[in-house]
Parts: structure tokens; sequence; C-alpha cells
């Protein structure tokens, strides 16, 4: 049995070190792989299986030794570039996390929390419903296959080099973070336009009848009010996120471009 040559483990090690840093640092920020129920060891497993399979068809790192300072700047561009191509995707999620609290203060279910098991704080549960909406879309438009291989392509504008991540791209990064917000009202517009009518009415209602007890009948038919809205909405809701997440996997390579 040949022994093998440890030169050969440092050039195998630096050949997949470069498109495993890339894909690690996405998978733990990207939605769907970043979340709790998705253990780290799984994570591992994946970025180095990914690893194996992209070494060979991207660009040869431009340093042969991973412990120098060359070998640290190189690290740290490529899980630079992960995590803004993780982060992007993180922003639709985001909006639709922002579009729920929304809906669910117009409701009156604000005060109804529940675990977000994607990013594991504590959020109306109609943000959670609607993470789930996004979820199970992203997963039926392939949005992790795609995702996946956005990173592999990514080194055919961003080879692995020292020269940093272009400016231009985190300038591009953080102008979609002012979308998030435009991105939930239009989500959840409707519902809190219908919303804003039934208090109307409830308003006018009370100043008709001042003897009616308006916190013992308005509640429960702003709750009704609102299941029913968005109930009819669901369809454009549906609609709306497949259209937004999209946008989202095609905004990703335009970044770095």
């Amino acid at each position: 049995m040949l022994p093998i040559p440890a030169e050969l483990v440092l050039e195998t090690m630096v050949l997949w070190s470069a498109p495993f840093l890339r894909v690690s640092a996405m998978l733990l920020i990207a939605p769907v792989f970043s979340g709790s129920g998705v253990s780290v060891r799984f994570r591992v497993l994946l970025a180095v299986l990914i690893a194996a399979l992209a070494a060979p068809i991207i660009p040869t790192p431009p340093t042969t030794d991973l412990f120098s300072a060359n070998g640290l700047l190189m690290a740290i561009r490529e899980v630079g570039i992960g995590f803004a191509i993780g982060f992007v995707l993180q922003l639709v999620f985001g909006a639709v996390v922002y579009a729920g609290q929304a809906v669910s203060m117009t409701m009156g279910l604000g005060f109804a929390m529940a675990v977000d098991p994607q990013n594991g704080v504590q959020v109306p549960v109609l943000s959670q419903m609607y993470v789930i909406l996004a979820t199970l879309l992203f997963l039926s438009l392939n949005g992790h296959l795609i995702l996946i291989a956005t990173v592999i392509d990514s080194y055919q504008i961003l080879p692995p080099n020292l020269s940093g991540i272009p400016v231009s791209s985190l300038g591009a990064v953080a102008a979609l973070g002012s979308k998030v917000f435009a991105s939930g009202i239009s989500l959840a517009l409707p519902a809190m336009a219908a919303m804003l009518m039934v208090n109307v009415a409830f308003g006018v209602i009370t100043r008709t009848a001042p003897q009616l007890n308006i916190f013992a009948v308005g509640f429960p038919m702003t709750l009704m009010g609102g299941f029913f809205v968005l109930f009819i909405n669901m369809p454009n809701l549906i609609s709306a996120l497949s259209q937004f997440l999209d946008q989202a996997l095609m905004q990703v390579p335009a970044v770095f471009m």
C-alpha cells in the first residue's frame, strides 16, 4: 500500500477550500438550510459533498498555503461572498415575516406569538404561516437547487482571488434591504386595506350607537373578517410570493455583476 504524500493532501485541501468556504457560508445564512431543524452535521456534510463535486470545475485558488496571510484573506473573501448570496434570499423571508406582523396587528393577533423554526425567534402566528408557505413555494420552485447552482456559477463572475469583494456588490446587497419593507407592505396591503374598512365601519357604528360595547363585538368581528379576507386573498398571496421568490433567485447573480 503506497503512502499518500503530504503535498498531495495539502494541494487537495487548497483546491477544496474555496468552494467549501463559500458553500458552507451560504448554507449558514440561506433560508431553509439555516433553519433550526437542519443539523450542523448535515450542513457540513452537504458543503463537503458540493465542494468535492465543484472543485474540479472552478478556477484554481491563487494561494498554495491555507495557513498563510494570503490563505486567510482568500478565506475571508469566500465566506463574505457566501454570506451575501444567502442574505439576498433571507431578505425575501424577512419581508414575509414583516407582512405577517403587519396583518396580525390590524387583526388584533399581535399578541398570539409562536417560535419561528426558520429564524428561532418569536413571531406572530400569521408570520409563521407566511414563512411556511414561502418555504413550501421555495422548495416547489427548486429554489434550493437553484441557490446551490448559483453559488457554483458565481465562480465565473468572482473567481477565488485576493482582490476582495467589489464595493458595487456590497452596495447592491445593502440596497436590496430597502425593498424588504416595500415587499412586506405589498403582501399585507389587501388584508390591511380590508381591515381598515372594517375598523372605519365599527367607528361609524360606535358614533351612532354609543351604548354598544365595541370591544365585546368588534374584536371577534375583526378576527372573523381578517380570516375571511386571508382566505379570499390566498391565491393572490401565493402568486405574489412566487413572484418575489423568482425575482430574488434572479437577483442573486445580478448582484455580483
